[in-house]
């Protein structure tokens, strides 16, 4: 009998991505081959995100089509929308397995999801998760309720995979988390651990996502500087440059501070590249205070931006909120905002 075959879609975040490398594990583990074709697969598994609509909507449009192309596959949905009641209604029909990430270290017989071997989607760079869940509950995310409060690997198991995957020639290593500045195992928080990652031997770089202004210290912006193998490129969401709906967000932090952070990363790091994320037209947002997003962006002159328009999600404190700012001005926002970047 032939082997079983697999596909596996991911869709958003590089936590998504390292998530699939674990699926992709399990799935080899238990025999199955992976194969380049969704429509010819014995089991075709997508994991979702949920944090924009246009995600939620690719997910729509991929398992009709895989169903009817391939009706005797096996579809499994897992991440970010696995909970939500309005997309499983919506999607019963053609669904076999809804699978919430935690639940695969379950199936083989595990306590913890960290520990499964995951499937490296690359010979030369690798995600390592030192974390997962968000107790942060901005107000426009669902990343809290998609993926649970914030849980953190402990130190040792994180320098082993490393070491293993420098050893095996790997070099690039990215250390994950929804938001790696909060990490914290004992009495080690992230300034430390980057510098614990460092220390290893073995001719590296090291890169990290994703960062919260509100937790970047003076202590974790002296290790990024001091730690030779990190890379200097440092992504800090802002989300708005107006206070007013930083505060809607429940971001906190204000403007002033987070230009003060970019300041001091500045001063010791002189090169370093600062990327960020945006949502425009989030609900109450005026012509005026967009204008303050647009002056922060000509202000700090960032390497890249990731613009977003903002769309409703469920569940989320901002989903009670008027989505008053028409698509057409949010689409102007969003062309605004990608011209300043290469201006």
């Amino acid at each position: 009998m032939k082997n079983k075959t697999y596909h596996i879609i991911t869709i958003g975040c590089q936590m998504n991505k390292s998530d699939s490398e674990r699926l992709a594990g399990v799935l080899e583990k238990r025999g199955y081959k992976k194969s380049d074709n969704k429509y010819r697969a014995d089991l075709v598994a997508i994991n979702t995100c949920g944090v924009r609509q246009s995600a939620e909507d690719r997910v729509y449009g991929l398992v009709p089509g895989i169903r009817r192309k391939n009706k005797k596959t096996k579809i499994v949905i897992t991440g970010c929308l696995v909970g939500r009641a309005d997309v499983r209604k919506r999607l019963k029909k053609v669904v076999d397995i809804w699978l919430p990430i935690g639940q695969m270290a379950k199936g083989e017989c595990q306590k913890d999801y960290f520990k499964i071997k995951p499937k490296y989607q690359s010979k030369i760079s690798a995600f390592v998760p030192i974390g997962n869940g968000c107790n942060n509950f901005c107000s426009y995310c669902v990343v809290p309720y998609a993926r649970g409060r914030e849980t953190f690997r402990p130190v040792k198991e994180i320098l082993a995979e490393v070491k293993g995957l420098v050893k095996n020639g790997y070099k690039e290593i990215t250390l994950i988390a929804q938001n790696v500045n909060s990490y914290r195992s004992g009495k080690t928080d992230f300034a430390d651990l980057l510098k614990m990652v460092n220390g290893l031997p073995g001719d590296f770089q090291i890169r990290f996502l994703t960062s919260h202004p509100k937790d970047m210290s003076d202590e974790l912006i002296g290790a990024i500087a001091g730690c030779e193998k990190v890379l200097k490129e440092i992504h800090l969401p802002a989300q708005s440059g107006d206070n007013a709906i930083l505060k809607k967000m429940n971001r906190g932090y204000t403007v002033e501070r987070y230009e003060t952070i970019i300041k001091k990363i500045l001063k010791l790091m002189p090169t370093a590249e600062i990327s960020t994320d945006v949502i425009v037209g989030f609900p109450g947002e005026t012509k005026k205070q967009f204008n303050n997003t647009a002056k922060l962006f000509k202000d700090i002159k960032f390497s890249q931006a990731y613009v977003a328009r903002y769309s409703p999600r469920p569940g989320t404190a901002a989903y009670k909120l008027a989505d008053d700012v028409p698509a057409e001005e949010k689409k102007r926002r969003f062309e605004v905002l990608n011209k300043l970047i290469w201006c």
